[in-house]
């Protein structure tokens, strides 16, 4: 059984990826660093064909069990194979989602309106309103010094973002904004102006749904 430095130097996918970098790699050299090694009676190269052509023949509704089919194929390797191809399809799919409204916003961070403390997220978007990056920013009961403009806005600066919504969850499943949110969205959108990055609004999430400030005509105000 071959690993891939026991391959010719022609053959070596990982030697190729350090010096012409991953876009110059065929995809069953991808596949083969992925893998690491071959199976008895089938080396890396020949085991990443067969792969590459499962993928060509069924990415989309590919599975564990589908890749098992290949001969030799254990449990190990096809869960990394199903576990790389899962986590690149996740940013594939946020990268080009597209924030239009608020209900965008709610999809978004759904995950968050069950929750038992309140979370305070922003979503970082490009010049499109295509979602560069979700993050949580603090876990807890908001307050000013919590909520700290630097850790908000630090992202949107190293991605080069065009402006931010943020958003957090009210456990109590009151959708109405407080005094408090009130004073932290407007600390926000002043230090967004000082940057150049827009916010364009601050979301409520709860169990029962989610308020809007900006569609509640809380937000001008500000």
């Amino acid at each position: 059984m071959k690993t891939i430095n026991q391959l010719s130097n022609f053959d070596k996918p990982r030697e190729k990826l350090l010096s012409k970098g991953a876009s110059s790699l065929k995809d069953y050299e991808l596949v083969a660093i992925l893998l690491g090694s071959g199976i008895k009676g089938k080396d890396v190269i020949k085991l990443s064909k067969e792969i590459v052509k499962l993928f060509e023949d069924d990415f989309t509704s590919l599975t564990l069990d589908k890749l098992l089919q290949i001969h030799g194929l254990g449990t190990a390797k096809a869960s990394q194979l199903i576990s790389a191809l899962e986590l690149s399809k996740r940013y594939l799919i946020k990268q080009n989602k597209k924030i239009s409204n608020a209900s965008d916003v709610y999809e978004e961070l759904k995950e968050y309106k069950n929750k038992k403390q309140e979370y305070f997220c922003a979503i970082y978007l490009d010049g499109a309103n295509h979602i560069c990056q979700t993050r949580v920013i603090t876990i807890g009961t908001l307050n000013k010094s919590l909520v700290h403009p630097r850790e908000v806005f630090a992202p949107a600066v190293e991605n080069r973002c065009a402006s931010i919504i943020v958003a957090h969850n009210h456990p109590s499943g009151v959708l109405e904004a407080s005094r408090e949110d009130l004073h932290i969205t407007k600390r926000l959108k002043e230090s967004g102006k000082l940057l150049g990055i827009e916010v364009l609004d601050h979301v409520i999430i709860s169990k029962d749904g989610y308020l809007s400030m900006k569609d509640d005509n809380q937000f001008h105000k500000i």
